[in-house]
């Protein structure tokens, strides 16, 4: 999906001409106007330095105050709302830029097509209009096999909002309409036909007749298909067709309650973590301040994650404490060639350099072939090792302040039917393991997967406990009736036989020199599991 949807922005940002990948020529600069979910979908796959090899010299938000570039050419890549419409019209009035190529994320509709081709008449700029484009990419790409519908008002489209008890069909029917548009938008790039699976009488079921019916009616217009050949471009199209397999969320809702332990799913439950970038608040290190004086602002970081990062592609997976042995390991392997890029830098004559600058030196500007070729390398390993270690240790904060590891053990026994060491009303009642949320996340995962519900005098001694922790019992309140009204009480979803158990990498992280000091947090090493999902359905559909 990653290399479709690249080669289908790679196209739009060369006037949808199929991108030359080693074309000698210089690049026709343009400026790149997007709104929210253009600037959302092109941020985790292309980076600044990417667009301005592309010709981009400026990208700019659509709402944004732009100044007028009357001499280069716009390409536009918006959702076709009126809102947006409306402010290209606008442009197109103020003969902002030479030329327009007008790019949208889903197909436009003709009444709004109307009125562009208005706007540009009444403006005199109807040979300024260069292109117009239904790109179909409303979807977004995070990593080879993983893709979200969207960032920009999730909430519109999430479990919440298919699942509240007011929620009307007209509600319904807009949501779903969403929901179609970005799977069809999908499968437009990926230049495939899927055959459908889902789960009878519910959302899913909705979602997969709603797109059944798209999918056939652009078939069936073989001038205007978008399955075709000559409009996808050669090689994109395939017949081997892909399965697609619609499941309704209420199948398994402990999962996504679970605390993790993985490296990427704990960067994404404890840290603001959104479209592959970590956002990060650094401590500005102990001064000493005189009395009453304002404490001084935490520093702001971000990194991005991304396809590129070979340590995260490898170790993303990883149980924690072996990402932070292996961030430990790539550290003391640097060391042992620091004193190589301090000879380097000498040679150079680069000390004091900052390393932006020292990763732009090409063979033109410096002396030794194989110092420039040697010493980027070595710089981006350690940028890398210096990123991995400031997110490990904000997650390793985390872990230790909530004891997130309790939980992940505690939650898994549950899960798995396995025999509890410990009491869960001790942990809910322990002020020192984790948040409010924590807590109602271990319960409502306890109510979920437990065979016999809790008596009425038990439940009520858990909400107290729960209420004296700060829990919102809102949650709980829902859970109940949803367990009712699915019978899940005699039926409940089996999560296997899944069990952890400790080895013996902790010592071994936990020696000396490391940075990463893991007293008190167990060693959990995860085991492959079969998914709820595949035990539940496997010859259903």
């Amino acid at each position: 999906a990653t290399g479709a949807k690249l080669l289908a922005l790679k196209r739009m940002l060369n006037f949808n001409v199929p991108h030359i990948k080693n074309s000698t020529g210089e690049p026709v600069w343009k400026v790149l106007i997007y709104d929210r979910f253009g600037q959302d979908i092109i941020s985790p796959l292309l980076s600044v330095k990417e667009l301005r090899d592309m010709g981009i010299t400026l990208h700019l938000l659509l709402h944004s105050d732009r100044d007028p570039i009357p001499d280069v050419p716009a390409v536009y890549f918006v959702m076709p709302t009126e809102e947006n419409i409306d402010r290209m019209c606008q442009d197109l009035r103020n003969q902002l830029y030479e030329s327009y190529y007008l790019n949208f994320i889903s197909a436009i509709s003709r009444s709004k097509l109307e009125d562009i081709a208005n706007a540009a008449l009444a403006a005199s700029a109807v040979t300024q209009v260069a292109k117009v484009f239904d790109q179909y990419l409303n979807f977004i790409t995070l990593e080879d096999d993983m893709f979200v519908l969207c960032n920009q008002n999730k909430e519109l489209v999430s479990y919440r909002a298919i699942n509240r008890p007011d929620i009307t069909d007209t509600e319904m029917e807009t949501v779903m309409d969403t929901i179609v548009d970005s799977l069809f938008c999908f499968f437009v790039t990926l230049g495939a036909v899927p055959i459908i699976r889902c789960s009878r009488g519910t959302a899913a079921e909705m979602v997969a007749v709603k797109l059944d019916k798209k999918l056939r009616e652009n078939l069936r217009d073989a001038r205007n298909s978008l399955f075709t050949g000559d409009t996808l471009g050669a090689g994109q199209f395939s017949f081997q067709r892909p399965l697609l397999v619609l499941v309704d969320r209420n199948i398994d809702l402990a999962t996504p309650l679970h605390h993790t332990w993985t490296y990427q799913a704990l960067v994404h439950d404890v840290l603001d973590f959104h479209l592959n970038r970590v956002n990060l608040e650094e401590s500005s290190g102990v001064e000493n301040s005189p009395a009453g004086a304002r404490p001084k602002r935490k520093n702001k970081k971000s990194y991005d994650l991304t396809p590129v990062d070979k340590f995260w592609q490898k170790h993303k997976g990883s149980p924690f404490p072996e990402v932070a042995e292996s961030v430990q390991q790539e550290l003391e392997s640097y060391r042992a060639q620091e004193d190589e890029v301090k000879r380097l830098k000498s040679i150079m004559g680069l000390e004091g350099e900052d390393e932006g600058a020292i990763s732009m030196l090409s063979d033109n500007t410096a002396k030794l072939t194989s110092a420039v070729s040697s010493l980027p390398e070595l710089l981006e390993k350690k940028r890398l090792i210096d990123l991995h270690t400031n997110v490990a240790t904000a997650v390793l904060e985390h872990i230790k302040a909530r004891k997130l590891d309790v939980y992940f053990e505690y939650e898994e026994k549950i899960m798995s039917k396995t025999t509890l060491d410990k009491s869960l009303l001790d942990i809910i009642s322990d002020p020192d393991a984790g948040t409010p949320e924590d807590k109602m996340r271990l319960f409502l995962i306890y109510y979920i997967s437990t065979q016999q519900a809790p008596s009425e005098a038990d439940l009520e001694q858990y909400k107290k406990a729960l209420t004296d922790a700060g829990c919102n019992l809102n949650p709980l309140q829902y859970i109940k009736q949803w367990k009712a009204f699915t019978k899940m009480a005699s039926a409940p979803a089996s999560y296997g036989s899944t069990t952890t158990k400790p080895m013996g990498l902790l010592s071994r992280v936990m020696n000396t020199g490391s940075q990463f000091v893991m007293e008190g947090v167990k060693n959990l090493v995860l085991k492959q599991q079969v998914s709820t999902l595949v035990r539940k359905h496997t010859g259903n559909f």
